[in-house]
């Protein structure tokens, strides 16, 4: 999917990206994987059976290393009329349903306090987009912890655009639900 530039689950939303901030520390990490692949080649090339098990090491963590940066470039956040998608990877995937948003805003932040109710999915050690949720939404860890948040901060390259169509997403659920009919009241009995 990556190499045909596609994104994975987005459907009809709106994409906005985040592994920007990391491709050229991915990349520089993939690169000195390299030269340590060639240099224990080199070093180990009296001894064919360990060779052989650091080789194949050494190829699967740059092919790790360069999928875990494929998984985000396909995987972005989406932001469709009745939903937020937040992810990272193939690690986060979190649902923030538009009407429970009670405010967002563009906010940098470099250092993160872990917190009750708080979900911080920083990128590159920053977040720059804060969510403050009205109701706790359950969030479900990598290994299927439970816990309910009411704050989130995460990445996105265009913090600006992601911000200002989450708030007319936002002014939109409010003009429908201003719009909605007003229920009848009960007569007096």
């Amino acid at each position: 999917m990556w190499l045909a530039r596609r994104t994975h689950g987005a459907g009809g939303g709106r994409v906005f990206g985040y592994a920007r901030g990391q491709g050229a520390m991915m990349f520089g990490f993939a690169f000195v994987c390299l030269v340590e692949t060639l240099t224990m080649s080199v070093l180990l090339r009296d001894y064919p059976t360990v060779h052989q098990m650091v080789f194949v090491l050494d190829v699967y963590t740059i092919v790790f290393v360069v999928g875990v940066h494929a998984a985000c470039v396909v995987r972005p956040h989406v932001l469709d009329p009745d939903v937020l998608r937040i992810r990272r990877a193939v690690h986060v995937d979190l649902r923030l349903p538009v009407d429970r948003i009670a405010a967002v805003r563009r906010e940098l932040r470099t250092t993160h306090e872990h917190a009750d109710g708080e979900l911080d999915i920083p990128v590159g050690a920053q977040t720059t987009v804060t969510v403050e949720l009205a109701e706790p939404v359950a969030h479900f860890g990598f290994f299927g912890r439970r816990r309910d948040i009411h704050l989130v901060r995460f990445h996105a390259d265009d913090a600006d655009s992601l911000v200002q169509a989450l708030g007319q997403a936002l002014a939109g659920a409010v003009t429908q639900a201003r719009s909605a009919p007003s229920p009848r009241p009960d007569l007096p009995a």
